[in-house]
């Protein structure tokens, strides 16, 4: 594919193809374990690696363009859905879950990145991995290329990604049936009690609502861009990722945050940007993927022993903790399903955490990420 157009067509298909077959009854136990972005980027690499895709300075440019303009544009829809009002009603125990949770990860890559000795090269790909663990793969991409992560490292990222969230859906999931005595050990109060704001309607985008957000969100990638490229100190792209966030913030508390289709087209954009990454990516040496697996695993682990220590001290129950967690580990899709093994009622507030990382992530991730660049050697 030498010709821009045959370029799209082609990243577009692949984006298409998955995104479509990940819907499918029959094709979801491969999901399950292998999500659609991870194949996705696998899809566009292979293809990218044997030459499908060709390098030139037209498809170098159309390139740049997509990416740069559809990543504040997704981020913008995405934080459409985060009302921080309906968050702050959860209550001052899931708060606090939340907090310890969040928190706990942050402090976990900072030392496990230093413990592990990892150079200023890895420290932009542990930070998309933070950001990816506190929101999901759009804050990965966001933090990752604010801190100029290649598209082949970004490959590394999202394996790291897959491997280690699927054994810690399965480790919480596992713990359910120790709840109650988890919940003796903490002295956790009010263990039941759990507030379920209503979400409202998830209805199908219509093509009125979709060209309306999709207006706003490329009018917001506009803006963004004009506006970083005359901010100093963080670099054009930080800006572009950080203004965008903040206008779909706003935008929430408005009109915008009342139409349903945000999501799905969000989900669109990322499943292209996903795609277009693939297609540059150039894999040299795999050596390095089980140490940064074991980093991965490091970081799970201490933050699961930090979050104990914070459910003792703050007397917080195992769903409390569990569904915080699995909120940033595994976003809206995984921790739904947590809350549901212990009270479907309790669905809401699995959803509500999770849409709070999209803001979170992104504004987590590219603090872990100085913190890992002061730290390197």
């Amino acid at each position: 594919m030498t010709t821009p157009l045959g370029y799209l067509l082609g990243v577009g298909a692949v984006a298409a193809f998955f995104g479509i077959l990940e819907r499918q009854q029959r094709a979801r136990p491969l999901f399950k374990y292998l999500p659609a972005v991870v194949l996705i980027y696998a899809v566009s690499a292979v293809m990218a690696n044997n030459g499908i895709f060709a390098r030139n300075e037209a498809i170098d440019t159309v390139y740049a363009t997509a990416k740069g303009n559809l990543l504040p544009a997704m981020l913008f829809l995405m934080m459409l859905t985060v009302d921080l009002r309906r968050f702050l009603a959860l209550g001052r125990r899931l708060l606090i879950a939340y907090a310890a949770a969040t928190l706990s990860i942050m402090v976990a890559f900072v030392t496990v990145f230093a413990l592990f000795g990892f150079t200023q090269k890895e420290a932009g790909l542990f930070a998309a991995l933070a950001g990816s663990w506190m929101g999901g793969t759009a804050n990965m991409l966001a933090v990752g290329d604010a801190f100029g992560v290649g598209d082949g490292a970004m490959g590394y990222a999202l394996a790291v990604d897959a491997l280690c969230y699927g054994v810690w859906v399965a480790f919480l999931l596992a713990l359910v049936p120790y709840a109650p005595r988890f919940n003796t050990w903490s002295k956790a109060t009010n263990a039941k009690a759990a507030q379920s704001p209503a979400l409202g309607c998830a209805c199908t985008v219509g093509p009125r609502r979709y060209w309306l957000l999709l207006a706003f969100a490329l009018l917001t990638a506009l803006i963004s861009r004009l506006t970083a490229a005359h901010l100093p100190l963080l670099g054009t792209t930080a800006w572009s990722v950080l203004i965008a966030s903040l206008l779909g913030l706003l935008g929430a508390h408005t009109f915008l945050g009342r139409l349903n289709g945000s999501q799905e087209l969000a989900q669109t954009m990322l499943l292209l940007l996903v795609a277009l990454i693939g297609s540059r990516a150039r894999f040299g040496d795999l050596s390095a993927i089980p140490l940064y697996l074991a980093a991965g695993f490091a970081v799970l682990a201490l933050h699961g022993a930090l979050l104990v220590l914070a459910a003792r001290l703050f007397r917080l129950d195992l769903f409390s903790i569990g569904v915080a967690s699995l909120a940033n580990i595994g976003g809206a899709a995984s921790a739904p399903i947590l809350a549901a093994a212990y009270d479907k009622s309790l669905v809401p507030v699995a959803v509500l955490m999770a849409v709070a990382g999209y803001l979170t992530g992104t504004v987590g991730g590219l603090a872990v990420g100085w913190l890992l660049q002061l730290l390197a050697h």
